[in-house]
């Protein structure tokens, strides 16, 4: 006669039926403070992402116990936000560091799937001039469509010999490109880049650039730091100002483009993962680089939820240090017109 074999979830082995278990975890059992301190983010926003990732993470399995999307998404929102796996994390909701990492996985994808709903640019010609007036209200710095730069987030080395992820700090990163809005809403991200490549030659290769040349915004631009060439559509700040003129230009541009190093910095404090302080990204660039794109659409949903990150307490996360780059300077006779027409036009 055969002998039924019972199939056993890994996390029953591990924790028994005392222990908290999946089934017992209810969001409405834990107040909105344990769970912003815990997963970094309250109740009706976790609601938002079970609703709008749940077909994603109510996979088919054989498991007699699938973890559940609610579940799934409170075990990788606490790693997003405390940048670890450690077993506290896992106790609070039942499952063990392997399930936590798988669902850290699933709702990774699962947000990168959803990337471009979240982060784009605006199409219709109201939200565009919505745009321009918000970073012109900045500083006085008109036509910005956006300010765009690039930031490092480590990574684990992916072989010995591959040095193309290698940064001139000597540190396995990967260089990602984005561009953000007045309120640090991104419109962009590129997450991909190795870390060797300077931050000049990350933009002539990316989509952004493509974007930008072929359609030919004549009536705006974005605002690159000296890290980048000077194009018709990326002004660039002047590199020896001379005239008042010139230094009205460089402090509006200047004052405009902080925008995007205060959201590479609140990013970081939120997402700990990204932050270096549990060290570096443990996955594949491949990998670590969903994860980035993940923390970015949730930034992005956060924000739209009405969860300013830039007014969110400070958690002291770990500062990377500034890029070093050459001044870069550009021999397109147009650009050069168009940004001199901007100062005569503006700043004089």
């Amino acid at each position: 006669m055969a002998v039924p074999i019972a199939v056993l979830d890994c996390d029953l082995l591990l924790y028994g039926r005392g222990h908290r278990t999946l089934d017992r975890f209810k969001l409405e059992d834990v107040t909105d403070e344990y769970l912003v301190s815990t997963y970094g983010f309250p109740r009706q926003f976790i609601y938002y992402l079970v609703d709008l990732l749940g077909a994603s993470l109510s996979r088919p399995t054989q498991r007699s116990r699938a973890i559940s999307p609610e579940t799934q998404i409170l075990a990788a929102l606490g790693f997003y936000t405390s940048g670890s796996f450690q077993t506290r994390m896992g106790d609070a909701i039942g499952i063990s560091q392997a399930s936590m990492s798988r669902c850290v996985a699933n709702v990774t994808e699962a947000l990168v799937e959803r990337a471009s709903q979240f982060i784009h640019f605006p199409e219709d010609e109201a939200a565009v001039q919505r745009l321009k007036d918000d970073f012109y209200g900045l500083a006085g710095m008109p036509g910005v469509l956006g300010v765009v730069d690039c930031t490092h987030v480590a990574i684990k080395a992916p072989n010995a010999e591959d040095l193309s992820y290698v940064n001139r700090k000597g540190l396995h990163s990967l260089n990602c490109l984005m561009v953000c809005d007045a309120r640090g809403v991104l419109l962009s991200a590129e997450t991909h880049w190795p870390g060797s490549l300077p931050d000049c030659t990350v933009l002539q290769q990316a989509a952004l650039t493509r974007r930008f040349e072929t359609q030919l915004q004549k009536d705006g631009w974005l605002l690159g730091d000296s890290s980048f060439l000077l194009q018709t559509w990326l002004m660039t700040p002047l590199h020896i100002p001379e005239t008042p003129a010139e230094y009205r230009y460089n402090m509006a541009h200047s004052a405009t483009h902080n925008v995007i190093e205060r959201t590479f910095r609140t990013i970081r404090s939120r997402f700990r993962c990204l932050d270096g302080s549990k060290g570096t990204l443990q996955y594949s660039p491949e990998k670590s680089s969903h994860i980035i794109l993940a923390c970015c659409v949730l930034h992005n949903i956060s924000l739209e939820h009405g969860l300013d990150v830039w007014s969110s307490p400070a958690t002291g996360h770990v500062e990377q240090p500034e890029e070093e780059y050459e001044q870069m300077e550009s021999m397109d006779s147009e650009a050069c017109r168009i940004r001199q027409e901007l100062l005569l036009t503006h700043f004089s």
